[in-house]
């Protein structure tokens, strides 16, 4: 309890008056509707070097052919973790860290049309998860641009979401144990109608992320948006206060084959999983819970999404659907999984400080009882200046159901986060 009320008594301590980061002229005039858009644009790219808060420090070359940006963030980590004692005494565990300190750099070489990006996770330092993105774009139209290299799969809202763009201290549990992440591959997507409609579609290795594929199969993705009243970014939280509705529908499929190694508990590739095959991921539990496939046997792996959002007047509401299936290709037999999450939240004072809440479920798989996961979490976060600079604080009862003669766990966990771009 000390450390909760210490942690506590920070979040108050950070929620003082601060004052406001410094904006450049322009940046007030476009802001008061002195100068248009355009010519705020024209201005910034006549300078040879120029700030903007949240994409870091731009560097243009004199005849505009060039340009490289050079930015990041970091994220400082509380977590308090009070276990249930309901079957036998647990260990409590208290974790300050570096959760996240990513550093990017991207721009365009020769076209505008030419585009690239690389960003690596500091806080990671010495792993093969180091290396997030590394990629290069093309834009042919606005309705078909292509991607190859590494970044992550376009499946899931809140996936495809920068961490740094959240609305709770992290992703919902849904969500993780679903995800592809990152992987190495290629990509065609668009957008039109003024972004109300947009697509993707991509082929990876499917081996997840800094991982090789020691076979010849392989992963597609595919994923449709709709937006009818106009484009949503994939930021949580109303920040922008929108003062006419926004709601936007996605769909998505993932598709892949992972081979089964002769480790009994979970499937493999070469030297690493991806998330929702090791053993915190929806295929990793079910097959540590039974002994469903062969070692050695290659397993078909099908994964569909649903996602709604709306935002309006600094309210803000999420939500998502997941399904999964994987099938053995020598026994036939199958395990289904699913999984959701929804989430709302509302700005007490207007692009400042805001109250959410989130409900989480997962059912790793649906043919056997007792292994479904519930986390239900509260948050508040206070915004400084947008995602770029703030602190957020959220509670969550972790409630695990347990195998026979077990009584279920309702673990309590307490995290405190903040988060700095520059």
């Amino acid at each position: 309890m000390k450390n909760w009320l210490c942690a506590l008594v920070a979040v108050a301590a950070l929620l003082q008056p601060f004052p406001t980061m410094a904006r450049t002229l322009e940046e007030v005039l476009k802001e008061k509707g002195v100068i248009t858009e355009a010519d705020f644009k024209e201005v910034a790219a006549s300078r040879p070097v120029a700030y903007q808060l949240g994409k870091g420090f731009t560097f243009t070359s004199p005849d505009g052919r060039f340009q490289l940006s050079l930015g990041g963030r970091g994220q400082f980590h509380y977590m308090y973790l009070d276990r249930d004692d309901v079957n036998g005494p647990a260990q409590d565990v208290g974790v300050t860290k570096i959760r996240r300190f990513k550093v990017s750099m991207g721009g365009y070489a020769f076209t505008k049309d030419l585009t690239y990006r690389v960003q690596v996770d500091l806080a990671k330092s010495g792993t093969a998860q180091m290396l997030e993105d590394a990629w290069i774009g093309y834009r042919f139209v606005e309705e078909a641009q292509l991607q190859a290299g590494q970044f992550k799969v376009p499946f899931a809202r809140e996936v495809i979401t920068s961490d740094g763009a959240l609305q709770f201290v992290d992703r919902a549990n849904a969500v993780d144990v679903f995800k592809p992440n990152y992987d190495v591959g290629a990509m065609l997507y668009g957008k039109a109608a003024g972004g109300k409609v947009a697509y993707n579609a991509g082929l990876f290795n499917g081996t997840g992320q800094s991982a090789t594929r020691t076979t010849n199969s392989g992963a597609w993705v595919a994923r449709a948006v709709f937006s009818p009243f106009g484009e949503m970014r994939y930021s949580e939280a109303d920040l922008e206060n929108t003062p006419s509705p926004l709601l936007s529908l996605g769909a998505d499929y993932f598709a892949n084959t992972l081979k089964r190694n002769g480790n009994s508990t979970f499937l493999d590739t070469t030297t690493s999983n991806p998330p929702y095959a090791g053993t915190s991921g929806w295929l990793g539990k079910a097959a540590a819970n039974t002994a469903i496939f062969d070692n050695t046997e290659r397993v078909d792996i099908g994964t569909y999404g649903f996602d709604a959002a709306f935002k309006w007047r600094g309210l803000s509401v999420q939500g998502e659907y997941f399904g999964g299936k994987a099938e053995g290709k020598t026994n036939g037999r199958t395990v289904r999984s699913r999984g959701y999450y929804a989430q709302a939240g509302y700005f007490l004072l207007p692009k400042r400080l805001e109250v959410a809440a989130r409900y989480s479920s997962v059912d790793p798989n649906r043919s056997t009882s007792r292994d479904l996961q519930v986390e239900v979490t509260g948050a508040v976060s206070y915004y400084f200046e947008g995602h770029n600079l703030k602190v957020q604080g959220d509670y969550t009862n972790i409630h695990i159901q347990r195998a026979v003669g077990l009584q279920p766990t309702d673990d309590k966990q307490l995290r405190v986060q903040a988060q700095v771009a520059f």
